[in-house]
């Protein structure tokens, strides 16, 4: 092993592993500092933060009272197994009934948002017994774990296959720019939703439906108004639970407390993670309906871990809800989404290589395609084979400006802090702008 004072660099990269990615010519940027809505290279550079890393520190760097409750838990209960009481435990479920879905009752805490999906699969399948099969489309993403990543659609999928969990169904997804069902929306007669019933009729032993309200890293894709309010209908109506994963959308991230509220719809279970705890400790939340909590009440609830209901990580809920309204954080989404949805859709019409902007609160996705047939500058095969895109050379060139976005194959995720402001939205935007030039200059026309 290298000695204490070789290079920080070079021990992670030695010693440790960058994510869903090829190891050959990672360089990683090493960061010691965060704040606001910035963070810190080892230099002193700063970086606007333009996508709150993964979509999960909403509510910035740095905030004093998530920080304080977690330190005052650490001086009173460090851990307590499961199976045991604990005030902050009850503090945090009093919490969450202040801001879930009408009808979630019932909680159940892990430590991560595919350990939350994990647990919301198996307790359908043990509820809904011996109904075991899952519907779930194809762009998206409900995490790494067998059940998660066997639901996950995406090309991240595909490293697993065909050791995935068995029982899951594809349907497609409300895609509008790039339809799958190759139709126009709104004379399409939201045909992706309808096709679900038919799919179900189909079927045998369905026992649920997953389903990201606002599709996350595959690009943002918000549904037309009718489609989540038809799927929730559609899955009463073949009394199949309906599972809203708000991994991403949830903690304000769309102007509501979650992203169901949009279309006044209750999930049966919703999951959660991310900004639950501001992201300052690991947390993951799966919510349940009062019917599914009592069904347990004489069957055996199979399910659980060491680090559930973590008495650190509960810790944080509370003081999250309080600072969310404090700040007033889903006004400030609202008025600050706006503001960047208008500055977003300007690059569109001055970039021919911005193909599509679509977004809802502080939740938007840019991407870019090489002519006017729409073809996209990369695709999950690209992902799949390690391959750069010129979507992650521009990223490249935006950390260069001092702006971070995370960004698929041919999108970028724009989805800061939630506690940005104008200038700073200017800030990104203007980067981006900047960089959009050479996009334009691959525009075959």
């Amino acid at each position: 092993m290298k000695e204490e004072s070789s290079d920080d660099k070079e021990i992670i990269k030695e010693y440790t592993f960058k994510t869903w990615s090829k190891q050959k010519g990672w360089d990683p940027i090493i960061v010691t500092y965060a704040k606001g809505v910035y963070f810190y290279d080892k230099n002193g550079k700063k970086y606007l933060d333009f996508s709150s890393q993964f979509v999960n520190v909403n509510l910035g760097y740095g905030n004093e009272k998530v920080i304080s409750s977690i330190k005052e838990q650490l001086d009173k209960l460090q851990y307590i197994n499961p199976s045991f009481g604990a005030d902050v435990r009850a503090r945090a479920s009093r919490s969450l009934l202040k801001v879930m879905p009408k009808g979630i009752t019932k909680f159940f805490f892990s430590t991560s948002g595919t350990e939350a999906n994990e647990a919301a699969i198996k307790i359908t399948r043990l509820y809904k017994k011996p109904n075991y099969k899952i519907l779930a489309r194809y762009r998206s993403y409900h995490g790494s774990t067998e059940s998660s990543i066997s639901l996950t659609g995406d090309y991240r999928r595909w490293f697993v296959e065909p050791h995935t969990m068995p029982g899951v169904v594809r349907i497609p997804e409300p895609y509008c720019f790039r339809c799958p069902l190759k139709l126009k929306y709104p004379d399409c007669g939201i045909a992706c939703a309808n096709y679900v019933d038919y799919v179900i009729k189909q079927e045998k032993h369905v026992a649920g439906i997953i389903i990201e309200p606002i599709t996350g890293t595959n690009g943002v894709i918000v549904p037309p108004k009718e489609y989540m309010p038809l799927i929730r209908k559609i899955a009463k109506e073949n009394d199949i639970l309906f599972i809203a994963d708000e991994v991403m959308t949830g903690w304000g991230r769309v102007g509501e407390w979650f992203a169901v509220n949009l279309w006044n719809i209750e999930p049966d279970i919703l999951t959660t993670a991310k900004g639950a705890s501001a992201s300052y400790v690991p947390i993951g939340i799966t919510g349940f309906k009062k019917e599914i909590g009592e069904y347990f009440e004489e069957n055996v609830f199979a399910h659980g871990h060491t680090f559930e209901a973590h008495p650190v990580s509960l810790a944080a809920i509370p003081a999250v809800i309080e600072e969310y309204e404090r700040l007033n954080i889903l006004s400030h989404v609202r008025i600050m989404g706006d503001y960047l949805g208008k500055r977003l859709m300007e690059l569109k019409e001055r970039h021919k290589s911005v193909g599509d902007v679509r977004g809802v609160g502080l939740f938007w996705a840019m991407e870019l395609v090489k002519d006017n047939n729409n073809t996209p500058f990369g695709g999950y095969e690209d992902k799949y084979d390690g391959k750069i895109t010129l979507v992650d050379t521009l990223a490249k060139k935006l950390m260069e400006k001092g702006v971070y976005v995370y960004n698929g194959p041919s999108w970028f995720i724009i989805a800061p802090p939630l506690v940005i402001n104008k200038e700073e939205i200017d800030q990104g935007v203007n980067a981006l702008d900047e960089i959009l030039n050479e996009a334009d200059k691959e525009f075959a026309g």
